[in-house]
């Protein structure tokens, strides 16, 4: 049964659902604002918050949990030396997503995904 189960399936397995997040949140962090559809925006948020929240912490534990989610090293190290320090004082919502025009072959509801 599916109650409570919140996560948006796109039509994908779960291996390659969890590759497309994460690429999405390594072009996130490497760009600081993508453009997507308005779906992936939303599924993409918390993952990327909670990258943000333990890049703050910036001890050995934390850099080798953020290297399994992200699977770059130069990802982790953007994350803690120049993401990271700029969220020190603030307690969430590090992300903003903003509605664009739908797209024009299949009219998909769009947005655009940045850092704050």
């Amino acid at each position: 049964m599916r109650h409570h189960s919140t996560n948006r399936k796109f039509g994908r397995e779960t291996d390659i659902r969890a590759a497309l997040i994460r690429s999405l949140a390594s072009a996130l962090i490497e760009r600081g604002k993508i453009r997507t559809t308005e779906a992936k925006a939303k599924e993409l948020r918390p993952y990327v918050e909670k990258l943000i929240t333990r890049a703050k912490k910036n001890d050995l534990a934390s850099k080798r949990i953020l290297e399994s989610r992200t699977g770059s090293p130069r990802l982790v190290k953007m994350l803690t030396d120049t993401i990271a320090p700029k969220y020190m004082k603030r307690a969430g919502g590090y992300t903003r997503i903003v509605k664009v025009i739908p797209r024009a072959s299949d009219a998909s509801k769009m947005a655009i995904i940045e850092f704050v």
